[in-house]
């Protein structure tokens, strides 16, 4: 895409500002760190056009403060207070669902999982958000907690215009193949092949 031209442009009936403001779904998956930080990245510039943004934050223990969290409750604070931006939403779906705290059993964790989509197609189906970031999303369908039909067929009939993006690891080719742009973070390098531990400002 030189230039941020596309290469073909389809016969679909569309004029070139509705092909350009069609609602996305993303989807950031592989190995690499950095799934997380681009969603929110994709936020920041969500919330700037004054959209609603919804954060629905999956497996990462409600106990973990993460940095992106602290951030955007002040941007939705500074919307309340001025009417810069756009309102912030930010909830952790779960406690203890973390590689790093797993408290309760997995049929726990599944119901929460599992409620915590329901509030998801809730929202969608009333249109309350015009960015959602289901951040570690991917885990519950490799997990099998989610049914991934229903979810793919949901994100894919959401109504109106709603920008979705998943991140997390082992994305399943359907919501693969059902999604408008997917990347995969690929590590080449990383500090932690030399021994280093993550670190305040660059993992949290």
């Amino acid at each position: 895409m030189p230039q941020g031209k596309p290469s073909v442009v389809p016969e679909d009936g569309l004029t070139t500002r509705q092909r350009r403001n069609r609602p996305l779904l993303a989807v950031h998956t592989g190995e690499m760190k950095g799934k997380s930080t681009a969603a929110f990245g994709m936020a920041l510039r969500a919330w700037n056009q004054g959209w609603s943004i919804g954060v629905f934050q999956f497996v990462k223990s409600a106990k973990w403060r993460v940095g992106e969290e602290a951030a955007f409750k002040a941007l939705g604070k500074l919307h309340d207070d001025t009417g810069q931006g756009g309102p912030v939403e930010w909830h952790k779906m779960g406690e203890g669902w973390s590689w790093s705290r797993k408290s309760g059993t997995e049929e726990d964790h599944a119901a929460n999982a599992r409620e915590g989509w329901a509030e998801i197609k809730r929202r969608l189906a009333a249109e309350t958000h015009d960015f959602y970031v289901l951040d570690e999303f991917s885990y519950l369908l490799k997990w099998g907690w989610l049914e991934i039909d229903d979810v793919v067929s949901t994100l894919v009939s959401r109504p109106g215009h709603q920008h979705v993006v998943i991140t997390g690891r082992y994305a399943p080719p359907e919501l693969v193949e059902a999604a408008d742009l997917v990347a995969e973070m690929t590590k080449v390098k990383h500090p932690m092949d030399a021994g280093q531990k993550g670190q305040r400002g660059i993992e949290w």
